[in-house]
C-alpha cells in the first residue's frame, strides 16, 4: 500500500479523499493554491504543498503543476478527485512518466471514453443502445443534422459537467448552438470539437456505478437516478431510481459491465444512460449517454446504500489490490437522496457569487442519517475562481418516503449565510408533487423552474429590501441615525441598491416604535445581505445616477450595459455602430467554468465596447455603451 498519496482537488471533494487517506494510515498531501491554503483540506491534510498560482487553469487543472507538486511531496500516487483533471489521459501519462501512480483508469481508457464520439462506438460495438447521432466539422454537421430529428443535442466531444452542449430546436439555431458550444468546450476542455445526437425528451438520467481492479474483475454497485437537472448541471441524485424496475435494473448493469470489460476499465467509473418513457408494452428503453472515468460528485448515495467507501476502493485498486469482495456479496439497504448545494442565486439566474460565509453549518443537531460533505466553514471565503460547489448533503432512510422526510428535516436545519445558495431551490424542489412522485424528467426543471422559484419564495425588490436593511447599515458611530429606536419614512439622505431590475432611493426617520427582528450585514464588492423571518437576499449598493461609475461616466443620453456578474469576457458579439435591440446578445462572460449570456436590455445603437475578449470584469463593470 502506498505511504503517501497528494490530493489533487480543493474543495469537500478533498476533505473526502483526506479523511480516507487518514483512516488508512495513508499520509495526505494537498496541492492548494494561495486561496485554499487556509481551507478546510488544508488544515486536515497531513503537509500542504503550495501551487503556483489563483485561477483553476494555473493550478488544479495544470497537469505540470500537480506532477511538480507530486515530486517535492514525495508522493507515491496522485488522486484527482473528480473534474476535468481526473479525465485527463495526459495527467494519467505525466504520473506514469514521473513513476507516480494515478488513482484512476489507464490513459488509454481515458482516451478512448474521454472522446464521446469514440466512446459511441465501443457502446454500440458492445450491444448497447445509442441516441442517433452526428459526427464531423461544423460546417458538416449543418448538413448531416438534415437527417436526424429535431430537436436535437449539441454535445463537446470531450469534456463534462455540462460544458459545451446545447439543445437545438431547429436547424435555423444549430449554426450558433454550434459555434456557441465548442467555444465552450474549447475553454473549459481545450478541446472545441463537437457533435450532434436527436434530444431524448421526457428522459431520466440512470447511471450505473462500477468499479474495477487490475486483475480483470469488474462489478456494479447499483444504480444512481440524476434527473433533477438544470443546464445540463445536475442538482439532486438518489439512489436507486424510483423509475427502475428489477428487470431494467439489470438490464443496465449488465450494459454498463459490458462497455467497461470491452475498453479494459481499471478503478471507479460511471456508465450514463437515459431512460426513456414507457413504451405500449410497458417497458423503458434506454440508451447509452457516457462513461465518466472518476469519482463522482454523486458517489456519497452509492456509499450510504451498500456501506462502502469509494475512495478506499479506488486507492486499493490503484495499489494493485484485487477487489474484496463478489457480485453477490454487493448488497443494498434504503434509499439515499443527496442535494448539491452552490453558492449560485436561483432568484438571479443562478448567477455565481463570491463571497464571506458568515454561517455555515447545522442550526440543530443533524440526525445520524444526515451526511454533510464540505470544504467549507464559517468564516471562509468563497472565491469567484473556482467552482461554486459549497457542500452536499445527503440523506438516508428505510425508503423513498422516509428518505424525503429526512431530506425536509434536514434542509431546514442547514443553516447557510453570506452568499446566496441553492438551499430554498431544494427546500422548494420537496414541496413539488411532481418530484415526491417522482415524475421529473432531466428538462422538467426547466420547463417548471418559475413555478418552483414561486414555491420558494421569490426575493423582494431591492427597494424592500433597502428600507429593512437601513438600522444595520446606518448604524455607524457618527452617524445621526444610530440613536433607536427608529423607523422608515421620507427625508433624509438616500442610499441607492440595484438589484438588476431596479435601482431605487430609500431614507428613514427616527421613530420611536420598535424595530423589526432582521438585520443586514455588509458583503464584497458593495453586496449587503439581508435577514428577514420570510428568507434571506442580497442586493448591492451603488453610486448616486449622478456619480460616476469605475469605468467612468456615460455620456448624456447614452445607456450602459453592465456586467452581472464578476468573471472573464469570453466573447463580445457586437462592434461599435452595431444596432442592438432587447434580448439581443452583446457579450459572454464565463465565470465558475461556464458561460453567461449578457443580453441587450434596450434598443440603441453600440457607441463604445469597453472590453475585449480575455478581460476580467467585476460585477457592475461597463461593457459598452448604446445611444
Amino acid at each position: 500500500m502506498f505511504r503517501s498519496v497528494l490530493v489533487a482537488n480543493r474543495g469537500e471533494i478533498a476533505v473526502r479523499i483526506i479523511r480516507t487517506l487518514r483512516r488508512m494510515g495513508i499520509r495526505a498531501v494537498l496541492a492548494a493554491p494561495w486561496p485554499d491554503r487556509g481551507s478546510l483540506a488544508a488544515e486536515l491534510a497531513d503537509e500542504v504543498v503550495p501551487l503556483p498560482g489563483s485561477s483553476a487553469a494555473d493550478t488544479y487543472l495544470s497537469v505540470a503543476a500537480v506532477i511538480e507538486a507530486a515530486r517535492r511531496a514525495g508522493c507515491e500516487a496522485l488522486h484527482p478527485g473528480y473534474g476535468f483533471l481526473a479525465e485527463s489521459p495526459a495527467l494519467a501519462e505525466a504520473c506514469a512518466a514521473a513513476g507516480i501512480v494515478f488513482v484512476g483508469p489507464p490513459p488509454a481508457v481515458l482516451r478512448a471514453l474521454g472522446d464521446k464520439a469514440e466512446a459511441r462506438r465501443i457502446a454500440r460495438e458492445a450491444g448497447v443502445p445509442i441516441v442517433p447521432g452526428a459526427e464531423g466539422e461544423p460546417e458538416e454537421l449543418l448538413g448531416l443534422a438534415r437527417g436526424l430529428r429535431f430537436p436535437l443535442m449539441v454535445k463537446a466531444r470531450g469534456g463534462g459537467g455540462g460544458r459545451g452542449m446545447r439543445a437545438v430546436g431547429s436547424l435555423v439555431e444549430l449554426g450558433e448552438a454550434l459555434e456557441s458550444a465548442a467555444r465552450e468546450a474549447g475553454a473549459a476542455f481545450g478541446d472545441g470539437r463537437v457533435f450532434v445526437e436527436e434530444l431524448v425528451t421526457a428522459a431520466r438520467h440512470v447511471e450505473i456505478q462500477v468499479i474495477a481492479d487490475a486483475h480483470g474483475t469488474v462489478l456494479h454497485l447499483g444504480e444512481r437516478d440524476c434527473s433533477l437537472q438544470r443546464r445540463h448541471q445536475k442538482l439532486v441524485e438518489e439512489s436507486p431510481s424510483p423509475v427502475v424496475d428489477a428487470g431494467l435494473r439489470e438490464e443496465l448493469a449488465q450494459a454498463a459491465l459490458r462497455i467497461a470489460t470491452a475498453v479494459g476499465y481499471r478503478n471507479a467509473g460511471t456508465v450514463e444512460f437515459l431512460v426513456g418513457p414507457p413504451g405500449s408494452d410497458g417497458r423503458r428503453p434506454f440508451y447509452f449517454l457516457e462513461v465518466n472515468p472518476r469519482l463522482q460528485v454523486e458517489h456519497p448515495v452509492t456509499e450510504l446504500r451498500t456501506g462502502l467507501d469509494l475512495v478506499e476502493l479506488q486507492v486499493r485498486a490503484a495499489a494493485g489490490e484485487p477487489l474484496p469482495f463478489r457480485q453477490e456479496d454487493v448488497r443494498f439497504a434504503g434509499h439515499a437522496i443527496e442535494f448539491r448545494i452552490n453558492a449560485e442565486d436561483p432568484f438571479r439566474g443562478f448567477q455565481p457569487v463570491a463571497g464571506l460565509l458568515a454561517q455555515f453549518g447545522w442550526a440543530a443537531e443533524p440526525a445520524p442519517s444526515w451526511r454533510l460533505d464540505t470544504g467549507y466553514r464559517a468564516g471562509d471565503r468563497v472565491p469567484a475562481e473556482f467552482d461554486s460547489l459549497l457542500a452536499k448533503l445527503v440523506v438516508w432512510g428505510e425508503d423513498r418516503s422516509a428518505a424525503l422526510d429526512a431530506a425536509r428535516r434536514a434542509l431546514a436545519r442547514l443553516d447557510i449565510a453570506g452568499v446566496p445558495t441553492t438551499l430554498p431551490l431544494h427546500r422548494a424542489v420537496l414541496r413539488c408533487e411532481a418530484f415526491a412522485a417522482a415524475e421529473v424528467t432531466t428538462d422538467w426543471l426547466e420547463a417548471n423552474l418559475d413555478d418552483v422559484l414561486a414555491r420558494a419564495g421569490a426575493p423582494p425588490p431591492a427597494w424592500e429590501l433597502l428600507a429593512r436593511a437601513l438600522p444595520s447599515l446606518l448604524a455607524e458611530p457618527d452617524s445621526p441615525w444610530t440613536a433607536r429606536p427608529f423607523w422608515f419614512g421620507a427625508g433624509a439622505t438616500a442610499v441607492w441598491a440595484e438589484d438588476g431590475v431596479e435601482t431605487r432611493a430609500v431614507s428613514l426617520l427616527p421613530h420611536s416604535g420598535r424595530t423589526p427582528p432582521e438585520g443586514a450585514e455588509r458583503l464584497g464588492g458593495g453586496r449587503v445581505l439581508v435577514h428577514t423571518a420570510e428568507g434571506e437576499w442580497s442586493f448591492r449598493l451603488v453610486p448616486p445616477p449622478s456619480l460616476p461609475r469605475r469605468h467612468g461616466d456615460t455620456a448624456s443620453g447614452a445607456a450602459a450595459v453592465v456586467a452581472p456578474l464578476a468573471g472573464r469576457v469570453a466573447h463580445v458579439a457586437v462592434r461599435e455602430g452595431d444596432p442592438v435591440a432587447p434580448g439581443i446578445l452583446v457579450a459572454v462572460l464565463e465565470a465558475m467554468k461556464m458561460e453567461h449570456r449578457v443580453v441587450a436590455t434596450a434598443e440603441g445603437i453600440v457607441r463604445e465596447v469597453r472590453v475585449g475578449p480575455g478581460e476580467v470584469v467585476r460585477e457592475g463593470d461597463v461593457l459598452l455603451t448604446l445611444e
